[in-house]
């Protein structure tokens, strides 16, 4: 019996490719137009297929496998997409082990692809074998191993809808090298929408949404308390909505930064161990707290036993998980704070807490007259970290993206640093990843290439991914690297001092010539001691055009205040 016409354009249709190929065109299906990646041995075959893509697939050779995820969390960061990141078996999986965690806890959407040895020399101990599943599996939101190239335009398809669904975070898919290699028959890609048992969106609940309202609108002295949840569901203009209409003071978490404009009439500034004295203060005097796309993490609340306890306490959060977790809810409010902010907005009361408002004010003068004059405008001769943050906000207008590492430069930028739009803060927060600076600055910039994209980066964390400068000289990324030198490991020292009878145990640093290892990477460079160069060489830095490295010697012994002591209550934070 002969072929019917319709029969011969089915059979038409199905084409072979390797599993190699099927992970690039998955990518290319889901839109990814950047990867960062490190090829290997067990990764080879896919490499090699990308050498047929490279007209519609950028992949950005990194030096080391840990800034390839920090890249593309900077990437996810600033562009809102999904990163991507390659890395063979054995170390360089768990090469990536650390920004798996980084990027789970501070919710950052990654689909990494990890190559693996043959599948039937799995738990044989082979070259270069590691059990990545068993590893990574307590630090991503999902990770599978594939064996058949069958299995690998669905998991991909999986793997980029839990990443970046509900409370996003990273997966990791590892595929044999049979798998990549193997040819198998390709239906095309079909992106995934639905997993059964899995829920991204809680239902939200209107009757709990009434019943918050009514507490704000019974409330003499409410508060909201924000985090990055705002800037993953998109909800900007929603909160910005919400406290203009009800008159509520709002300060951020340092994830949050960004998401409400800095100079806002009602953004209160930075909570937390080293935030703003009236948010923290005050956060044991309100009574509504309003928590929104925020976890209550510990240092946002010190002592949990003494964390407003006065205080009815409303949780916006799209994760279940963490409403009850830390702080005893009074009334939960499920489900992503675009779908629930603007529900709350229509049923709240137009008011203006005036009086409330002004014991913010009060207490912010006392933290400008106590510590903030003097770290914007030093006495001295020494010059201080927020001084050089705030010649960089005129420079910038508070327009610029904003990386930084993690120490005492990370606080004091997100204390001065200024932000007139979303997506702009670009740090670690919840596993504080000394390195992460560098490595996420060039993938900001590849998430947001029309911006100016500086890293602020403490003389430790530099030296922990500085071989990250070789990919700026090879890719041309166009990141402005500010080095604010102490020559000291900063917060730790400033722990050392403050609580251990200034016992500085190892905490000295040498560096090398900066400006020196710069120029054999082939980026310009200068270094600054004294104030009279300092506005001059920002200039020269943000009107460079291209990646500029700067290094300003400041104070060494200069410390980050006002600061909540480990073990206290946020209104127990000290001014000096």
């Amino acid at each position: 019996m002969k072929d019917t016409p319709s029969k011969l354009q089915e059979e038409a249709k199905k084409i072979q490719l390797s599993g190699s190929q099927a992970v690039l065109e998955a990518l290319l299906a889901e839109g990814v137009d950047t990867i960062f990646g490190y090829p290997g041995g067990a990764i080879m075959p896919i490499y090699d297929a990308l050498y047929d893509y490279n007209d519609r697939l950028k992949h950005i050779l990194v030096r080391h496998e840990q800034g390839g995820i920090h890249a593309a969390q900077g990437y996810a960061r600033t562009s809102g997409r999904t990163g991507v990141v390659f890395a063979t078996s054995g170390p360089g999986a768990t090469n990536l082990v650390t920004g798996l965690a980084d990027a789970t806890i501070d919710s950052n959407p990654l689909v990494c692809i990890t190559g693996q040895v043959f599948a039937h020399l799995l738990g044989t101990d082979a070259f270069q074998e590691t059990d990545v599943i068993n590893i990574t599996a307590p630090v991503t939101k999902w990770n599978y191993q594939v064996t058949d190239a069958c299995e690998i335009p669905m998991a991909l398809a999986k793997a980029f809808h839990v990443a970046r669904t509900g409370r996003p975070g990273p997966v990791l898919i590892d595929i044999t090298k049979n798998a990549q290699l193997q040819l198998f028959e390709y239906e095309g890609y079909k992106p995934c929408n639905h997993i059964r048992s899995y829920r991204p969106k809680p239902i939200v609940r209107k009757e709990y949404i009434e019943q918050a309202a009514a507490l704000i609108n019974e409330a003499k002295q409410p508060f909201v308390i924000f985090g990055q949840g705002i800037i993953l569901g998109k909800a900007e203009s929603d909160l910005k909505a919400f406290i203009e209409k009800a008159g509520i003071p709002a300060a951020s978490t340092v994830m949050g930064l960004s998401a409400l404009e800095t100079d806002h009439p009602l953004h209160m500034g930075m909570l937390g161990m080293h935030g703003n004295y009236a948010p923290n203060v005050l956060t044991n005097s309100c009574d509504v707290l309003i928590a929104i796309g925020m976890r209550f993490d510990d240092r946002v609340t010190g002592r949990l036993d003494k964390y407003a306890k006065q205080a009815k306490v409303i949780h916006l959060d799209i994760d279940p998980a963490e409403i009850d977790k830390n702080v005893k809810t009074t009334v939960p409010v499920w489900g992503d704070c675009k779908d629930t902010l603007p529900i709350l907005t229509e049923l709240v009361e137009r008011k203006e807490h005036t009086t409330w408002l002004a014991q913010f004010r009060e207490l912010e003068q006392a933290e400008i007259k106590e510590v903030i004059n003097e770290e914007l405008n030093p006495s001295t001769d020494v010059m201080t970290m927020g001084e050089v943050i705030n010649i960089l906000n005129e420079l910038t207008h508070g327009d610029a993206v904003i990386v930084t590492d993690v120490g005492q430069h990370q606080m004091v930028t997100c204390r001065y640093a200024k932000f007139n739009q979303s997506k702009s803060n670009v740090t670690s927060g919840g596993l504080g990843t000394m390195g992460f600076g560098l490595p996420a600055a060039i993938g900001a910039w590849y998430g947001a290439p029309e911006r100016t994209v500086v890293a602020i980066i403490g003389d430790g964390g530099i030296q922990m991914t500085i071989q990250e400068l070789g990919t700026i000289m090879q890719f041309g990324a166009k990141v402005k690297i500010l080095i604010l030198n102490n020559e000291f490991l900063g917060m730790v020292r400033q722990w050392q001092q403050l609580f251990h009878d200034k016992r500085y145990s190892f905490v000295n640093i040498t560096s090398p010539d900066y400006v020196t290892v710069a120029k054999g990477y082939r980026i310009p460079g200068r270094s600054v001691c004294e104030r009279k160069d300092l506005k001059q060489a920002l200039t020269e830095m943000i009107t460079h055009d291209g990646a500029y490295l700067l290094e300003v010697m400041v104070g060494k012994e200069n410390n980050v205040f006002p600061m909540v002591p480990q073990g206290s209550s946020v209104s127990e934070i000290r001014l000096k």
